[in-house]
């Protein structure tokens, strides 16, 4: 492909990443190994190309723009290599005078005033920088220092002591230690939430909304002896957890829950766990680095929406926990509805709960709990609260 072609191919892709963006279709990753697979006259060279011109590209506007021409032209504004292409064969038509092209920026501004108010605008850039790749060592089977070994340019997470950083697109899936299920792929963020739950032999922890069981699977490393349940209400969420936990070695519950008869599903475990996470669906604002046209996904009517549902799992999680146990809620959000404001909302509701220390080490106190950023710890976004049940 000649660097025009690669250019109209990005063109296509970013019409179909806005269409999917605008009607909750597939990721922009699934688009463009879509778009690859059907086109194997395009080498690894100009997959990679296209792959970095569309992702560039997004990155850049905050606003779901009208088409993936006006995207690229803003593209192009920041770099005049790319307008020499437009007009030459097999690239995009050629310029037309004042076209219009998709404005830079990194916060949608109408969720400008739900940012929590830690997160300033010099913080904005690092929400669209690219994320490093972080594994979770599987402690029940190795140790941390063994792994690091095993890994060219590799250090220690700053905060996890589970945690190993490598370079951004570093390639670790036919790593013999994975196979052997000895790390999984975590946000070094991720890791710290079930840190925050302190998990302890003979517990009993259940995982709500615990998705294809990511921090279920940190939690049963950490303490082997505990019971430990992951529930959901997405069948095939749920089903990657037990390839998952087979290759690690864990012991791991799951079972499908059915709104609205989430409690009824979970007879047996009301009043009776030591710990409930809950890992609530969310804007995903946090994973921007990872995700950036989830900008483009949400709207004020589906954030609505999600503090909705956030009030009401952590309503029937209260009911779950044991007197004297303790509620882990999370986001992985930096909109301060979702996370200190929700909070704020339960303990009005529940007012002999108890806020507990959580994270003292990472992040910032938010209200009642903590905000992990990009800019300050170099994790992907998350909130997360302790709250304990009195006795």
């Amino acid at each position: 492909m000649t660097p025009a072609a690669r250019l109209q191919a990005a063109i296509e892709l970013l019409d179909e990443v806005i269409a999917s963006a605008r009607d909750d279709g597939p990721p922009a990753d699934s688009i463009v190994s879509r778009y690859f697979k059907h086109r194997r006259y395009a080498g690894s060279k100009d997959r990679r190309a296209v792959r970095e011109l569309v992702f560039r590209a997004i990155r850049r506007s905050a606003e779901r723009p009208p088409t993936g021409r006006a995207i690229i032209l803003g593209l192009a504004q920041d770099d005049p290599t790319l307008q020499e292409l437009f007009g030459q064969p097999r690239g995009p038509e050629l310029l037309e005078a004042d076209e219009p092209a998709a404005a830079a920026g990194a916060v949608p501004e109408w969720l400008q005033p739900e940012l929590s108010s830690l997160v300033g605008s010099d913080e904005w850039p690092a929400l669209l920088d690219r994320a490093p790749l972080d594994l979770r060592v599987n402690i029940a089977r190795a140790s941390r220092d063994e792994l690091l070994e095993q890994f060219e340019d590799s250090a220690p997470t700053p905060i996890s002591p589970w945690g190993i950083r490598l370079p951004t697109d570093s390639r670790i899936d036919e790593h013999p230690a994975f196979a052997a299920g000895l790390f999984e792929v975590q946000d070094e963020g991720s890791q710290l939430i079930a840190l925050a739950c302190r998990p302890s032999a003979g517990d009993r922890i259940l995982g709500l909304w615990a998705g294809a069981g990511g921090k279920a699977l940190a939690l049963a490393a950490a303490a082997s002896d505990a019971t430990i349940l992951a529930a959901d209400t997405n069948k095939a969420r749920l089903s990657k957890l037990a390839p998952r936990a087979d290759r690690a070695g864990a012991t791991i519950e799951t079972r499908l829950i059915n709104p609205p008869r989430e409690l009824d599903d979970l007879a047996g475990w009301q009043e009776n766990a030591d710990v409930v996470l809950v890992d609530a669906p969310c804007s995903g604002s946090g994973t921007w680095r990872r995700n950036p046209e989830g900008r483009w996904r949400l709207t004020p009517e589906r954030l609505d929406r999600l503090i909705g549902l956030q009030h009401r799992l952590l309503t029937i999680a209260a009911e779950l926990v044991k007197p004297g146990g303790h509620l882990v809620y999370a986001v992985c959000s930096i909109l301060s509805r979702e996370g200190a404001g929700q909070i704020e909302r339960f303990l009005q509701d529940h007012s002999s709960w108890i806020s507990d220390e959580t994270l003292t080490a990472a992040g910032r106190s938010d209200g009642a709990g903590r905000l992990l950023t990009p800019a300050h710890d170099r994790t992907d976004g998350f909130f997360v609260a302790r709250l304990r049940r009195p006795c």
